[in-house]
């Protein structure tokens, strides 16, 4: 037995761990341990949503048990202080874990650079807990100073200083000044009483984005009423000042700090090279340069790629970048295979400030582009919800875009709230029992007809139906054939309401005859099999899903099967106008209508709650919580 530990359950150990599952699915040979202090993985770069109040508390956690679940990956809740690698055991207060095969991903904390005062007097934004304190923090010194009378206290409880205006700093100064605007509505505060300043010993914010974004990003900043101070030494931070080397004291009640990382505790005592503050030298394998079955993935990294001056960035892309190439060259010294080299290649990076603006620049190492605003945000969504597909697939990135899109409030989202705004679903029980009946009657009458005449099951004959003209020649002989002006009036109107139909484009008129031509039509004028099925299937359908939508069962699914029933007989040329009305109304019913007064409300719980125990389920993440 083969026994592999990921530690770590952040980016990199989870999709490593995911990696050596799928590799070694069939090998009961292997055993694949993921240890972590948490049951859950954390989304680190959306903690400023959180501490800002954007998202929900448990927006940015994920099961660890959901992930991994059905998946050859046995998770251990322990917090590993010490790793013997002469006996290749990992160490915790009360348990030993041994292994064949380790991969070091423990991640970063913050550092301070020895400054004094920094670490005890700040708070910082690198875990969930971080945030809710961040969070509560901020709305207890907006509570606290809506009570105070006193200018200079209330002034210093209104002020914020973020240090570290790199992207963490960045993202969590823009979400904080819109939070603010909530806060004041909330407890009856002037947001001009509000200060907020970004500072930073470097001479820029964002550095490695460039200059264009820079200035762009600033100009945003500055809108959203954030003082911005670089190129500034910290020489302290007191228990409400940042002390600025000849700039005197910035005086605030909460103080952020986001200036840097470095590597997790449990590095500090590992017998391993390591450089950069705290990060594990490694060879092009990715393995510790002293073990080389010791593996290391994500931030605690220190490879400097060829060709490359730096070492690789501490960011999720390498991560993503790193925990394959590991689960390969693991699986390959186990089975006999050739180790892969570390070749990254990084697109870019992009920073939200706030929750309707961004900067970006993505692209490749040849070419890079230069995005901002609404096409920046779109990107950073699509990012994080690719990311999210692959640690726990539809289940979380639906969670997502109920986060980021559906459930947003006071509007902060990139699309504003056009998404979010709800209500009541017992508004639609009329419109979902009517448009029910209509679709019940519709299949009904047909349904009459056929009794009384099998052959009128098809509404489309073989032979081409008459025309425009020709219907108006027809009814112009009438006229001739009549001495009642009156009579052949009316031949003339009704041969025009008979070709009355929704107008349809040529090509997909087109389509629809090469395909019913191929399939329901024989060469001889009559109809296929397929065609008597597919008829009799659509007045089935109507009757049935009309009926579905009147008790408000499977709701959703029902009101996308009339939409799509009313696309097909529009795509035929026999759309009355009045289709238009079925499909609109379908379209506004699939949003839970039925669970109102419908079926729905006790038959949906039941279903979903044994959907998710189904193993594929679980495994394919194919459910929603």
């Amino acid at each position: 037995m083969k026994k592999i530990i990921v530690l770590g359950g952040g980016y990199g150990g989870v999709l490593t761990a995911k990696k050596l599952a799928k590799k070694f699915k069939k090998d009961s040979n292997v055993e694949i341990t993921l240890i972590d202090k948490r049951p859950y993985h954390t989304l680190l770069t959306e903690l400023h949503e959180v501490a800002a109040c954007r998202t929900d508390e448990d927006a940015v956690k994920v099961d660890l048990k959901k992930i991994f679940a059905g998946k050859k990956v046995d998770v251990v809740l322990d917090e590993i202080t010490n790793i013997d690698f002469a006996e290749k055991t990992l160490h915790s207060e009360t348990a030993s874990y041994t292994y064949d095969y380790l991969v070091i991903g423990t991640g970063c904390k913050p550092t301070f650079f020895g400054i004094p005062g920094a670490e005890e007097n700040s708070f910082t934004l690198w875990s969930h807990e971080d945030a809710v304190r961040l969070k509560q923090q901020f709305r207890t010194m907006f509570s606290e100073a809506a009570k105070t009378a006193d200018k200079q206290k209330r002034a210093d409880m209104l002020s914020f200083v973020v240090v570290g205006a790199g992207f963490t700093g960045v993202e969590m100064v823009g979400e904080l000044a819109e939070y603010r605007d909530d806060l004041c509505k909330e407890f009856y505060l002037d947001p001009a009483e509000v200060k907020i300043y970004s500072v930073d010993m470097a001479p820029k914010i964002l550095p490695i984005l460039p200059d264009s974004l820079i200035a762009k990003a600033e100009k945003h900043m500055k809108k959203l009423g954030i003082e911005i101070i670089t190129g500034t030494k910290i020489e302290a931070v007191k228990e409400n000042a940042v002390v600025l080397g000849g700039r005197g004291e910035l005086v605030a009640n909460t103080i952020i700090w986001t200036a840097g990382v470095e590597g997790s505790e449990l590095l500090e005592n590992l017998d391993l090279e390591q450089k950069g503050r705290k990060r594990i030298v490694t060879n092009d394998k990715l393995q510790s340069v002293d073990h080389e079955n010791v593996y290391v993935i994500g931030d605690n990294i220190f490879f400097i790629p060829e060709g490359e001056e730096r070492p690789v960035p501490q960011m999720v892309e390498n991560a993503e970048h790193s925990a394959p190439l590991v689960a390969h060259n693991i699986h390959a010294t186990i089975t006999g295979g050739q180790l892969k080299t570390y070749k990254p290649s990084f697109h870019g990076a992009m920073v939200c400030i706030g929750s309707r603006y961004g900067v970006a620049n993505v692209g490749t190492p040849k070419k890079m582009f230069k995005f901002s605003g609404f096409i920046a945000m779109f990107m950073k969504h699509m990012i994080n919800m690719v990311y999210l597909v692959q640690v726990a697939g539809f289940n979380k990135v639906w969670n997502y875009m109920l986060h980021e899109f559906f459930h947003v409030k006071n509007r902060r989202s990139f699309v504003g709230g056009h998404f979010s705004k709800r209500s009541p679903n017992f508004w639609l029980v009329p419109l979902r029992i009517y448009v029910g009946i209509m679709w019940l009657l519709e299949g009904w009458e047909k349904l009459q007809k056929i009794q009384e005449d099998p052959g009128r099951i098809f509404l489309i004959p073989p032979a081409p139906t008459a025309d425009a003209t020709t219907a108006a020649t027809q009814a112009v002989d009438a006229v001739n054939q009549t001495v009642d002006a009156h009579t052949a009036a009316s031949a003339v109107s009704n041969a025009s309401d008979a070709i009355k139909a929704l107008p349809v484009p040529d090509f997909v008129t087109s389509m629809v005859k090469g395909s019913m031509n191929l399939m329901f039509y024989t060469n001889d004028g009559g109809y296929t099999w397929l065609a008597h099925a597919f008829q009799t299937g659509m007045i089935c359908a109507e009757i049935i899903f009309g009926f579905l939508l009147i008790v408000g069962l499977f709701t959703a699914f029902s009101s996308i099967a009339t939409v799509g029933m009313g696309a097909m007989i529009w795509a035929s040329g026999m759309a009355p106008p009045e289709m238009l009305w079925y499909m609109t109304a379908g379209i506004a019913l699939i949003g839970g209508s039925g669970s109102t007064f419908g079926l729905d409300y006790y038959v949906l719980p039941k279903l979903k709650k044994a959907w998710k125990k189904i193993p594929f389920v679980k495994r394919w993440y194919i459910y929603t919580d």
